[in-house]
C-alpha cells in the first residue's frame, strides 16, 4: 500500500544559523513519503545562499525551495506554501525547530488510529544548539474549541492536519498576529476536535523566537485574538486570557 504525501510547511526568514539541521532532521524522518516546502521570505542574512549551496549538495528532490517576491510575514509563508502543497497530510515546521526522526511515522499512525483530522504532539523545550531541556510540555488526549480557548498548548512544530477530513482551503492561515493559534481555533470552532500525541517528539529552539520570548507582546497577541478574531466580550475575553495565563506559565516552569 503506498504511503499518503505529507506536504512540511516552513516559513524561512533569517535562519541561516538553523536552517540546514532544521531540514536535516526531515531528511532523517523514518517515514520517507513526504516534499518539504521551504517558503522564503526576503531574508536580510545570508539564508539564500547557504540553503543554495546545502541543496546543492544533498540534492533531494523532496526539497523544495520557494522564494517570496517580498517579505510576507510568516502567515502569509506558510500559505504560499499550503498553496504549492501536493500531500495529503500537512504539518508545520518553522525554521529552526527540529523533530525527532520518528515523528512523522508516529504522528500519522496516531491520526489513522484515530480517524483524526487535527492533531498535534508533546515537545521539549531547547536551547540555541538544539538540545533538550529537560522541560518538556504533556498534551492532552483531545482539545475543543472550548477548552483551547483557555490552553494554547498546541504547538505549531507538531501540527498535522487530513486534507481528505478538512478541506485544505479552509486551513488557510488568518493575517493577523499569532495566525497559528487564530487557525486552531477557526479549525475547532467548525467542530473539528484535536487529538493529542503525548510523546516528545519535537524539540522547540526558543533561541531568537522574539515575538514568543516578548511577554508584554504575547499578552496583546492574545487579547487581541480574543477580541478580534474570536469577537468575544470584555469580561468573556478576561475569563479565557485568566486561563490562558496561568496555563502559559505552568508550560514554561520546571
Amino acid at each position: 500500500m503506498e504511503q499518503a504525501l505529507v506536504s512540511i510547511i516552513v516559513p524561512v526568514y533569517n535562519a541561516e544559523k538553523y536552517i540546514c539541521e532544521t531540514v536535516e532532521c526531515v531528511r532523517k524522518q523514518t517515514y520517507e513519503n513526504w516534499e518539504l516546502l521551504l517558503v522564503e521570505d526576503c531574508s536580510k542574512d545570508s539564508t539564500v545562499a547557504v540553503l543554495q549551496e546545502y541543496l546543492e549538495k544533498v540534492k533531494d528532490a523532496r526539497v523544495r525551495l520557494i522564494r517570496q517576491e517580498k517579505n510576507n510575514g510568516a502567515a502569509r509563508s506558510r500559505n504560499r506554501g499550503l498553496k504549492e502543497a501536493c500531500g495529503r497530510y500537512i504539518a508545520y515546521l518553522d525554521a529552526d525547530d527540529l523533530w525527532v526522526p520518528e515523528k512523522l511515522e508516529k504522528e500519522l499512525a496516531f491520526m489513522e488510529g484515530k480517524q483524526a483530522a487535527f492533531a498535534f504532539t508533546g515537545y521539549e523545550f531547547a536551547d540555541e544548539n538544539g538540545k533538550g531541556l529537560g522541560k518538556v510540555v504533556r498534551v492532552p488526549e483531545t482539545l475543543t474549541y472550548k477548552e483551547a480557548l483557555k490552553n494554547t498548548t498546541i504547538f505549531t512544530t507538531t501540527v498535522m492536519f487530513d486534507t481528505e477530513k478538512i478541506d485544505k482551503n479552509f486551513l488557510e492561515m488568518p493575517i493577523i498576529k499569532s495566525e497559528d493559534t487564530a487557525l486552531w481555533w477557526k479549525v475547532l470552532r467548525s467542530g473539528y476536535v484535536a487529538h493529542g500525541l503525548d510523546e516528545n517528539l519535537v524539540k522547540y529552539r526558543r533561541a531568537g523566537k522574539s515575538l514568543s520570548s516578548n511577554k508584554l507582546e504575547a499578552l496583546r497577541r492574545i487579547w487581541n485574538l480574543y477580541r478580534k478574531a474570536e469577537g468575544m466580550s470584555i469580561p468573556s475575553s478576561a475569563y479565557h486570557f485568566c486561563f490562558w495565563a496561568v496555563n502559559a506559565v505552568l508550560r514554561r516552569v520546571g
